[in-house]
């Protein structure tokens, strides 16, 4: 794992190809195994807890990380599981910055 979380989400201004294949491929090692890649659009998670209370507390932490990066994930809450998805809506696709934000996510 390289120091991903430690980089800013940089605001995409569009006019940017996506990224794939190699590019993906090279980012993959850099997050957690748990994360998977979606037809090289989006990158998915699951993560699981014993109730719902501790889920929505996870949920307000990611949340939070989302607002300081200006970068915002997909969220879907349930008992006792939290599912993120992350892509750059801009571009419909992948950039670092969502391998950035991934590794933040990782981080909690």
């Amino acid at each position: 794992m390289t120091e991903l979380n430690k980089k800013t989400c940089v605001p995409c201004q569009g006019g940017v190809p996506p990224m794939s294949g190699d590019a993906i491929s090279k980012l993959m090692p850099e997050i957690d195994a748990a994360w998977s890649v979606v037809d090289q659009h989006h990158l998915v998670r699951t993560w699981g807890f014993p109730d719902f209370i501790t889920a929505l507390e996870f949920l307000n932490s990611a949340g939070a990380i989302c607002e300081l990066e200006g970068h915002h994930a997909d969220f879907e809450i349930g008992w006792g599981r939290v599912v993120a998805q992350i892509w750059t809506h801009k571009i419909d696709g992948l950039t670092e910055s969502d391998f950035i934000l991934a590794a933040k996510l990782d981080q909690l």
